[in-house]
């Protein structure tokens, strides 16, 4: 991607990085989860990694006692926030002007975004060919996205232009003039992704629209391709593992059609949120195409997962007349209920119904009664003037329990069209990379090819790694989630005795005999005062007690973070400040979430625990 450049002091210092680097950086989805400070993770990481340059310091257990980048890989990790800092260093830019993405497509994606809500105009130049899946005419009638195309031969070709000007090339990054007339300088490569640098202090407040895309729609460029475009930055020969793609895609597609029961094919994306962001888009394409003229709704809850729900948001603000409907699902909330209220109102107002909801719920972990579910998924409805209105697509996020059988032609839904989606980094793969992926029933199975469409025209699709991580990780998913319920339940059933006041959001053991067997579970910490306002202080406070407490007292093993289903340790969170982080203040849960792995020290977590409870 990049050339060996003149000796210089970054050179020099990035060469002896990379010989000290810490093995967890290049293969974990996350690093120093102890050291997690949410309001810093943008900044923290490069100021201490700029301290260590400026004293010439690359030992390993300065590398490694840095603090955790950004967010989960898919908005930044330490390997990406290096190269982006590498690069800009040999561009005189700041490190945020830089941005890598493991898609060669989405940093343009993401300035075409932006410039619609801005009403402005873009110019792209383009030196060589652009990703072939992109595809001019679905940019601009799907996405709704405006854009002129111009060949060029050279980066001085491009003129002056009131709006943004976009330069794509492949060209070496280290060698590259940025000129004035470009505003975005948009590197590609087949194999690893793209890097766009932000050229001149007027384009800056692109940077966090940029960013918020990488986070939401795609992934940063992952660990693994930065290694490789680093080590080629200092000259050296990259380790290149040999992969066979078609037999790892083959090995992981057939372990998840065994794992879901079906035989349709699935669709593996770079991470959880790039497999969804495919499948909206996908859904888009086929209502403009199938029901011309008619509203979208996009139904889900307003206290989901806040990736699910703030890319929904984004979507909807992107197509004409499409409207996100809140869908009630928790916390005395009953989702059958609910969802046959709402498609009634959709029926009346003849629009196109998609429904986002994970089952179990997050975070109170419940699980609505099913035949209910079914009920008023498959309701026929009429709209206003009497004709058949169109039937919804149940879009279910099973990251909870990727084990429970949703899809076959037996099951349940069997006569709604269900797609279900899995986050990578949880179960599949254990931590170990993020590319998720997607399933159909046989009545949704038609929506596929257009989902994949929207899936290559992206260039989401999983890296060849992580296919690989995959083919090796997913044969023991089923095991792992067993392992891991039994600790969750034993933990759950611990608390409840020595801490009987608490209420614990967790399955039944009747769900759990029928299947529903999550390794989350939520604590609402018992709590004391004169006022509402005092009680829920009082309760906040507690709850960062207890995370601390633990990840004070086992810090190998418990972790801040929102993860679950990882290979060993821990989890502890507050969805109101990490999963919900977009969610509007009213729906938040200011409860703790845990999630327990199939490896770990339950006993020494007990002891902690029972230490909490007596210094309370």
């Amino acid at each position: 991607m990049v050339t060996k450049i003149s000796e210089t002091v970054v050179q020099k210092f990035i060469e002896n990085v990379l010989k000290n680097l810490p093995t967890d950086w290049l293969r974990l989805t996350t690093h120093r989860l102890d050291i997690y400070h949410e309001e810093l993770a943008k900044t923290e990481f490069l100021e201490h990694f700029e301290a260590l340059y400026q004293n010439n310091d690359t030992s390993q257990e300065s590398l490694a006692s840095l603090p955790t980048a950004f967010d989960y890989i898919r908005l930044g990790h330490p390997l990406s926030c290096v190269l982006e800092w590498t690069i800009a260093k040999s561009h005189d830019l700041k490190a945020d002007q830089v941005i890598s993405f493991s898609s060669q497509v989405m940093p343009l994606m993401a300035i075409l975004r932006k410039n619609l809500f801005d009403h402005k105009p873009t110019r792209v130049y383009v030196k060589g060919q652009l990703p072939h899946a992109f595809d001019l005419a679905l940019v601009k009638e799907i996405y709704g996205y405006k854009l002129d195309v111009q060949q060029v031969s050279s980066i001085h070709e491009v003129a002056a232009f009131d709006g943004s000007s976009v330069y794509i090339s492949n060209d070496n990054l280290t060698n590259v003039e940025l000129t004035p007339n470009v505003d975005f300088f948009l590197h590609i490569d087949d194999q690893v992704g793209s890097v766009v640098l932000i050229n001149g202090e007027a384009n800056e407040n692109h940077i966090g629209e940029i960013q918020h895309v990488r986070r939401r729609e795609s992934i940063a460029m992952t660990p693994a391709d930065c290694h490789t475009t680093l080590q080629e930055f200092v000259g050296q020969t990259p380790d290149q593992e040999t992969i066979n793609v078609q037999t790892s895609k083959a090995s992981v597609v057939n372990t998840i059609q065994s794992i879901t029961g079906t035989s349709t094919h699935a669709l593996v994306a770079s991470s959880g949120l790039s497999t969804q962001y495919a499948i909206m888009m996908g859904l888009v394409h086929h209502a403009k195409e199938n029901y011309p003229g008619k509203p979208i709704r996009i139904i889900t809850p307003p206290n989901a997962y806040g990736g699910t729900n703030d890319q929904a948001r984004r979507v909807a603000a992107c197509v004409p007349n499409t409207e996100v409907v809140d869908l009630h699902v928790d916390g005395g909330n009953d989702m059958s209920r609910s969802v046959n209220s709402i498609l009634d109102e959709v029926a009346r107002e003849d629009a196109v119904p998609f429904i986002i909801a994970e089952i179990p719920t997050n975070p109170r972990v419940e699980v609505p009664d099913l035949e209910n579910l079914r009920a008023a998924l498959s309701k026929q409805r009429s709209n206003a003037v009497g004709q058949v209105a169109t039937a919804p697509v149940f879009i279910l996020d099973q990251t909870f329990c990727p084990n429970v059988h949703f899809l076959r032609d037996q099951d349940i839904l069997a006569e709604v069209s269900t797609l279900a989606y899995i986050s990578g980094s949880k179960f599949p793969s254990g931590g170990l990379c993020t590319a998720g992926y997607v399933a159909a029933n046989s009545k949704a199975e038609r929506l596929l090819a257009t989902i994949d469409t929207h899936l290559q025209l992206c260039d989401n699709e999983a890296t060849h790694l992580q296919y690989e991580i995959l083919a090796k990780q997913m044969p023991s998913m089923l095991e792992r989630i067993e392992g891991a319920y039994q600790n969750t339940r034993e933990f759950v059933n611990f608390i409840q005795e020595t801490l009987p006041e608490a209420k614990i959001n967790f399955v039944s053991e009747e769900l759990a005999q029928e299947g529903f067997t999550p390794s989350v579970f939520s604590l609402d910490l018992p709590t004391k005062g004169d006022s509402d306002e005092v009680r829920e202080a009082y309760k906040r406070d507690l709850n960062l007690q207890l995370i601390n407490l633990m990840i004070g007292n086992i810090p190998q093993e418990s972790k801040y973070c929102v993860s679950y289903g990882q290979l060993k340790g821990c989890y502890w969170t507050i969805p109101a400040t990490s999963t919900q982080g977009t969610t509007k203040e009213g729906d938040k849960d200011y409860i703790v979430r845990v999630a327990l792995s199939a490896n770990m020290d339950l006993g020494r977590h007990k002891e902690v625990f029972t230490e909490f409870v007596k210094s309370i």
